[in-house]
């Protein structure tokens, strides 16, 4: 059988992922639109604009070429950052075989269609959406890469799918467990940043541990109130993939949306805060499209609903973060769907 596995592009995430595998005594081909890049990887074994000071193994091959990547390979994990999911996945189309495992790792919606990613790439690759894995929770790329202690999630509705996906991850620093609330798993992925980006404006705007901690305890009760109304799991958000990436996400200086967010609350633009992060931040486009899905769905995202307004209407961080702190009072437990909710309880 191949030792082979593919992944779907050079970030730093998808570096990182390919360091576990390459770990795992696995032979992973990385794509990458840049020969420069690749070149850099295969000649220097480093991702420097991605992972600087970091030696990769050799195990790890960079191509540019799809087709290279992609033959003979037993899985393949893919990366790309949510607006180019699609764009990516068409270019795999003509050389996947269907029956290879799927697995995906990245936390966002296509904005324009507000869909999950499983569901893009379930449609480009015309393979059920039950069948892709979605690998999520608390893991910065440059801790996994450096092989600190990391725990995830895998889920998939195809236990057997979700097992093989575990076993080529799995080693004594990267510890994965299943689930099969794939729905839950990818909206508490997408939904945190949103909530880190907050955090990370309140921290820049000096107001201090309470009100970042108020932030993430209201922020998840936000996630998990839509995550349900669009069909997750409650006790989802409860787990690795939701408090446990929200913790880390909304907390730690190796995120970029807490960097993001505390870039706009010490009242930098958000263009000038884009140029000078040099990497995707997925918070940005996530809060495009939780405006539209509060919206579709008659859900209230407070947090979220301010989030846009400062990103994409002007307004001041200030202000938003002090609407949030002066709502109306209400009780603290939330009354989400009872059928939603006894579906899952029973």
């Amino acid at each position: 059988m191949s030792n082979k596995v593919t992944l779907l592009v050079a970030g730093s995430w998808g570096t990182a992922l390919a360091s576990v595998l390459a770990d795992n005594g696995l032979d992973v081909y990385m794509w990458t639109r840049s020969t420069e890049q690749a070149a850099e990887i295969n000649d220097q074994h480093t991702n420097a604009r991605y992972l600087p000071g970091i030696t990769l193994s050799e195990r790890i091959t960079a191509t540019s070429d799809m087709k290279t990547a992609v033959e003979d390979s037993k899985a393949i994990i893919i990366v790309a950052p949510s607006s180019a999911m699609r764009t990516v996945v068409q270019q795999l189309q003509p050389f996947y075989k269907q029956g290879t495992l799927i697995v995906h790792a990245t936390k966002g919606f296509e904005t324009s269609s507000l869909k999950r990613m499983s569901v893009v790439i379930s449609e480009e690759l015309g393979c059920p959406e039950g069948d892709i894995v979605v690998l999520s929770g608390p893991s910065h790329a440059e801790e996994v890469v450096k092989k600190k202690p990391t725990t995830t999630v895998v889920a998939s509705l195809n236990d057997e799918l979700a097992n093989l996906a575990r076993d080529l991850f799995m080693n004594v620093n990267f510890r994965v467990y299943t689930n099969r609330d794939q729905i839950g798993v990818e909206l508490a992925g997408a939904f945190k940043n949103i909530i880190a980006l907050g955090a990370g404006m309140s921290d820049g705007l000096g107001f201090g541990d309470n009100a970042k901690a108020a932030i993430i305890t209201r922020g998840l009760a936000e996630i998990a109130r839509i995550g349900v109304e669009m069909g997750a799991n409650p006790l989802t958000f409860s787990g690795l993939a939701g408090v446990g990436d929200l913790v880390v996400t909304a907390t730690s200086k190796h995120s970029r949306n807490w960097r993001a967010g505390y870039a706009l609350g010490q009242g930098k633009p958000l263009q000038e805060v884009l140029d000078s992060m040099g990497m995707v931040v997925e918070g940005i486009r996530t809060t495009e499209a939780a405006h539209a899905i509060s919206q579709k769905y008659n859900v209230q995202m407070p947090i979220a609903d301010q989030l846009y307004k400062v990103l994409f209407t002007g307004k001041d961080s200030r202000t938003a973060v002090e609407a949030l702190m002066g709502r109306d009072p209400k009780t603290e437990m939330e009354v989400m769907k009872l059928e939603t909710w006894e579906q899952w309880h029973t």
